[in-house]
């Protein structure tokens, strides 16, 4: 048995019907590739067997402690059946875009059976009328819960069910696994007991760690080194309320050259500065057109994985977060860049003064049965629409491959994510990179955002405004730069003073 970390139960409790706490991805892929030319549903069930061993998740199960006096813990499934976890849909004739954004946002929508592991694929056919996409693919839709992975940790699943060739190449370690009998409701209590004991010892050593940290903040405050702007509360919009048990779900592919490209722009900017950015510009876009856009900035929190490099097959999530300022009050695309590259700049200052690490200690502190409490109360009072929110939106980037990924022999050709939302935010914006593709896709309640494909289209306007504008910053320093150097100006012919004289 292995316990959840605080942070990886605070996922669990704050579970509620309405708010399922799963996170996923949609891959698209041409089974044109695969041996034969086709893939069928069998051989899909027989491949992802094989790779089970790959990802501890794929196999172990949720034991809730009685009452939640403790955090829950992961064992070995004693009842797995992969035919639970693998299923199979088609999408109904034309088989377009929009018919795979409902299908994805349905799926995305339905809670997780807890007492089962936390996992879902769904094969989804009938892919024959997207343009860009070769006619006859299929996609597969994951659903992993949040306590289980994070976008980084999750890496080890994909690597698990995906080649870098169309061999299906089986794994050369023999399947060890074994299941574990369902723990004792006494033994669970006595754990309880031993690990309560010890909570006090670890709040000091968390508040102990921290303070050298917030002491350095202040002094760097002091100095104006580092601006306390973004610990302010963010502006209230449609976003930050109770949110509906309905979803919505679109991406918008964009070439990361182009991306790269525009970040040249502004000295020093990065790519998640551009993708934030064009974030800002979109909902500028979208909630001027409904009469609903803050006058004060709108704001994103960023996790940071603070992952360690041996720590990358370890499961649940290890991260903290940062809040931005998306320039969504102004109107220039690339005065939004600089802002937006100043408010990160400064973000990560204060992450970096007190410790990512460290921050995401803090959710030690509270005590379990005090936690599973308050995200129950949380949500039944709607105290969501009773409190300016801490942010607006969620903007998470999770590094992809840069080579091409098989599945099942099926060439992926296209990678985009989908994640939770739940009270007081309901619009999350996972970005997935892929090769030469970064795809910015979104989730959202459906209530908040009930035209999906309104805001699609103004995350691509607002790109494109934002690439024209830095690649007309650019032209004028390219043509200064290629400009043929002028030669040196003629001397005047100095007369002698005799010969002068005589003309006179």
């Amino acid at each position: 048995m292995q316990q959840l970390s605080a942070m990886d139960a605070s996922f669990v409790y704050l579970e509620t019907p309405h708010t399922p706490m799963h996170i996923g991805s949609v891959g698209i892929y041409d089974p044109s590739t695969a041996p034969g030319g086709f893939v069928r549903f069998k051989d899909i069930l027989r491949f992802i067997e094989q790779r089970l061993p790959g990802a501890r998740s794929f196999r172990q199960r949720l034991v809730r402690v009685p009452f939640d006096v403790d955090h829950p813990y992961w064992i070995e499934d004693p009842e797995f059946d992969i035919e639970f976890h693998v299923r199979h849909i088609a999408l109904p004739k034309p088989g377009d875009w929009r018919q795979l954004c409902i299908q994805v946002a349905r799926l995305h929508a339905r809670p997780m059976d807890l007492t089962k592991p936390l996992w879902e694929f769904t094969v989804v056919e009938g892919l024959d009328n997207i343009p860009g996409i070769p006619k006859g693919c299929f996609a597969l839709v994951s659903k992993v819960h949040h306590a289980a992975i994070d976008g980084m940790s999750g890496v080890e699943m994909s690597v698990a069910v995906h080649d870098l060739d169309a061999k299906m190449t089986p794994p050369e370690k023999p399947d060890t696994w074994a299941p574990e009998n369902m723990p004792r409701v006494a033994d669970l209590l006595t754990r309880s007991y031993f690990n309560n004991l010890l909570q006090p010892m670890r709040i000091a050593e968390t508040i102990g760690r921290s303070l050298p940290g917030m002491a350095k903040l202040a002094v760097q405050a002091g100095k104006g080194d580092v601006s306390l702007k973004n610990t302010r509360p963010a502006p209230k919009t449609r976003f930050n309320g109770k949110v509906s048990a309905h979803r919505v779900w679109d991406a918008v592919p964009f070439k990361l050259a182009e991306v790269r490209a525009i970040k040249e722009a502004v000295p020093d900017a990065t790519v998640n500065d551009v993708i934030l950015t064009v974030v800002g510009g979109a909902l500028r876009s979208y909630l001027k057109d409904k009469d609903d856009l803050p006058k004060e900035t709108m704001t994103a929190m960023a996790p940071i994985s603070v992952r360690q490099e041996g720590e990358k097959a370890a499961l649940g999530n290890l991260v903290s977060a940062m809040v931005v300022g998306l320039g969504t009050q102004i109107e220039d695309p690339l005065e939004r860049l600089r802002f937006v590259h100043e408010e990160a700049v400064n973000s990560k200052a204060m992450t970096n003064a007190v410790g990512a690490k460290t921050l995401s200690d803090y959710s030690k502190l509270i005590p379990s049965g005090l936690a599973g409490l308050g995200a129950r109360l949380y949500t039944r009072v709607g105290a969501a629409n009773m409190h300016a929110p801490a942010f607006n939106v969620v903007v998470t980037n999770v590094p992809g491959p840069k080579v091409p990924l098989y599945f099942c022999g099926a060439k992926m050709v296209f990678s985009a994510g989908t994640a939770p939302v739940f009270d007081s935010m309901g619009l999350i914006h996972p970005v997935y990179s892929y090769v030469d593709t970064i795809a910015v896709s979104f989730t959202a309640d459906r209530d908040m955002l009930p035209d999906p494909g309104t805001y699609a289209a103004a995350l691509r306007s607002s790109f494109d405004a934002l690439k024209a504008a830095a690649l007309k910053t650019a032209a004028p320093k390219e043509a200064k730069e290629n400009r043929p150097a002028r030669p040196p100006a003629a001397k005047p012919k100095l007369v002698p003073k005799r010969a002068a004289k005589g003309a006179k």
